[in-house]
């Protein structure tokens, strides 16, 4: 049974669509996933970076922490549900109101309210950054969410809209299969041309 490692970030629509991608297949692939968390907040310190997208990355500190924390106290199988929970709120659902939504899914996978308090402080930063840096030893630095490897060989992304379902989800990772199975395959990269697609989010 092929280990697929998944980075993410809640924060980000494309590695959301990834994971969508990625339920789908494996519930037609005998594959199993193993979730982590990178940050792009990590991956973008120090660059120069337009206003706007300064403060949606000193805001998107918050999620990933909460996230850490979570798997740290709880243990690594939280990571998933409690990522499904933020990430449908902030990518179908639309919402950009980060406490709430932090709040709010941590009462829906039944998690202590207390773990939001870890938004605002570096108590976890070492724990986020050592799992960021496992991404980016795969990958290297000039990429973004989602990374995904298959037996320890990682690439950035795929990179998808809409996510495909069934049986398409499963060629996709037969696709993705064989290519980390090249050693000297790096890149396959085209211009995108449309955003995401997302599923219409589940009624409240």
């Amino acid at each position: 049974m092929p280990v697929v490692d998944f980075w993410f970030d809640p924060a980000c629509p494309w590695a959301w669509m990834t994971s969508r991608w990625m339920d789908e297949a494996a519930r037609v692939r005998d594959v199993d996933v193993r979730w982590h968390v990178m940050s792009l907040s990590v991956l973008n310190e120090g660059r120069d970076l337009p206003e706007r997208y300064r403060e949606l990355m000193d805001a998107a500190w918050g999620p990933v922490r909460v996230l850490v924390a979570a798997a740290r106290d709880h243990g690594d199988g939280v990571l998933k549900p409690l990522y499904d929970a933020m990430g449908s709120r902030v990518h179908p659902g639309g919402r950009t109101d980060l406490d709430a939504i932090v709040a709010e899914s941590l009462a829906e996978v039944g998690l202590p309210a207390a773990l939001a308090d870890v938004a605002s402080t570096q108590e976890v930063d070492d724990l986020l950054r050592a799992s960021h840096a496992q991404a980016i030893e795969l990958v290297g630095d000039e990429v973004g969410t989602p990374v995904v490897a298959i037996d320890g060989v990682g690439f950035f992304g795929p990179v998808i809209t809409p996510a495909p379902k069934g049986e398409d989800a499963g060629r996709l990772f037969d696709g993705l299969a064989l290519v980390t199975s090249v050693p000297g395959f790096y890149e396959l990269k085209r211009t995108r041309t449309q955003g995401p697609v997302f599923d219409a989010p589940d009624a409240a």
